[in-house]
């Protein structure tokens, strides 16, 4: 009986096949007439030199499956995995987008979907945490960035793609997802149940950390993220002088390259802030930053760490070539490549790879990230202070001051000091910039600026 379902399933898409055969073959045909050897330019996109034997032996693989494999397997669903198979293999970031992975993609872009809350991407083969996002159940489960996901709900990620490994771990809000986790440091795997939720955070968070000293928290780059920044760095203004801004990307996997350039038009008075190149002559692109920036000389430091990619690289960038901030914190991610979405019907696409940008000194950061001005690394301070020391006013009937002024640091900063190295640092680096610029020093003798531009 099971023998003779085989054969009647076999004799019924021997059709399917011939005609699948019959269209591999015009194929080949047509591009062995093709010219095989053409060299893609800027005027004119590559032609196909795909062989024949090449596309026999596709067609006798895709057959073997369908005729052998163990479970039946439509052809639709083959040719899917097929071109699943083509993309995964190209890069980490290009893929097949089905319907939902489209979806996905543009509520990630909006700012709101229901998840888990974390960056994926690929590590020994296996599907790792770029960065959690802030505020999200990934958080609360106490998952970090470079945790490696071995298993979801027992299925390993070995193989797997980003695209598949998301739609695994997406569901409905409240439902659970349980994932087995390989982390640095510890001597096995262990388990992490995270609950769904609505992800729904700004891209964008500031505070100020004293008086006229503000840090803007960037999480990632949404479609407004760069207007966010503009109302933060108006807020600020509307509550007096602006000192200086900690712009921190750490840990920020990019998204929108557009809001990144909105971003930098905060900084800079128009001028490039990056460009991209690919095979392609529609890939060329130069984008500039609008005239006008906001804070004309108000020192800035940016932020960076080893889960800054993308968007965070090209901002980081165009201020440290363009002389308008410094860069510090650790080395960045290294994501330099440009995904294009191309729809392929109503309903799926292709993310492809087309292109790479560039600084506008003409640095491809593609796997070498942005090397911070000044390398600060996160780290637990513990002070050689000795809280119960005596000063001169601890004297016995010591001299009371009745006039002094002298500021002394507050609660707040003393905590972050301990809370965020890294901040502490870009702040005090800031209030050293400005008590060099009041004692008469040039921008110029001061790391991270150029004579012209300054801060």
């Amino acid at each position: 009986m099971t023998h003779h379902r085989f054969k009647s399933r076999e004799r019924r898409s021997g059709g399917r096949a011939t005609h699948l055969f019959a269209i591999l073959f015009a194929l080949g045909s047509s591009y062995v007439a093709i010219a095989q050897t053409n060299e893609p330019t800027q005027d004119k996109p590559p032609t196909i030199s795909t062989s024949f034997e090449e596309l026999q032996l596709f067609a006798d693989t895709f057959d073997a499956i369908r005729r052998g494999y163990v479970e039946d397997v439509t052809d639709a669903e083959l040719f899917e995995m097929a071109v699943k198979g083509m993309l995964t293999n190209l890069d980490p970031h290009s893929a097949y987008l089905t319907e939902d992975d489209y979806e996905n993609l543009q509520e990630s872009t909006e700012g709101q979907f229901t998840g888990l809350g974390i960056e994926i991407g690929y590590r020994g083969g296996f599907i790792a945490i770029v960065t959690p996002i802030d505020g999200s159940p990934a958080i609360e489960a106490g998952l970090r960035a470079g945790d490696v996901i071995l298993k979801i709900d027992g299925t390993s990620t070995q193989g797997m793609s980003t695209s598949e490994s998301s739609t695994y771990m997406r569901g409905a809000e409240g439902t659970t997802v349980v994932l087995e986790i390989g982390r640095a440091g510890e001597s096995r795997p262990f388990d992490v149940i995270v609950t769904r939720g609505i992800i729904d955070v700004p891209s964008v968070r500031s505070r100020e950390l004293e008086d006229g000293y503000w840090l803007i928290r960037v999480s990632r780059f949404q479609r407004d993220s760069g207007r966010e920044v503009t109302r933060a760095i108006e807020s600020a203004l509307e509550k007096g002088e602006v000192k200086g801004v900690v712009l921190d990307v750490r840990n920020n996997p990019g998204g929108v390259m557009n809001a990144s350039v909105e971003m930098a038009s905060n900084f800079l008075d128009g001028g490039l802030v990056v460009y991209t190149k690919g095979r392609h002559p529609d890939s060329m692109n130069t984008y500039n930053a609008e005239s006008g920036e906001l804070l004309p000389g108000v020192p800035v430091v940016v932020l960076v760490n080893s889960g800054s990619a993308s968007a965070s690289e090209i901002i980081a960038g165009a201020l440290q070539d363009r002389g308008r901030a410094v860069i510090m914190g650790t080395q960045s991610f290294g994501k330099g490549s440009v995904q294009t979405v191309l729809p392929v019907s109503d309903t799926k696409a292709l993310k492809l790879t087309t292109s790479l940008y560039y600084t506008p000194n003409g640095r491809s950061i593609q796997a070498e990230g942005i090397v911070p001005d000044v390398v600060v690394e996160r780290a637990q301070l513990t002070s050689l202070e000795q809280g119960n020391r005596l000063r001169e006013a601890d004297l016995n009937r010591s001299i009371e001051n009745t006039g002094s002024n002298v500021e002394t640091e507050t609660e707040a900063i003393a905590t972050l000091r301990v809370d965020d190295n890294q901040v502490y640092e870009a702040f005090t680096l800031l209030k050293g910039i400005n008590v060099y610029q009041s004692l008469g020093a040039t921008p110029s003798n001061i790391v991270g600026t150029d004579s012209k531009k300054g801060f």
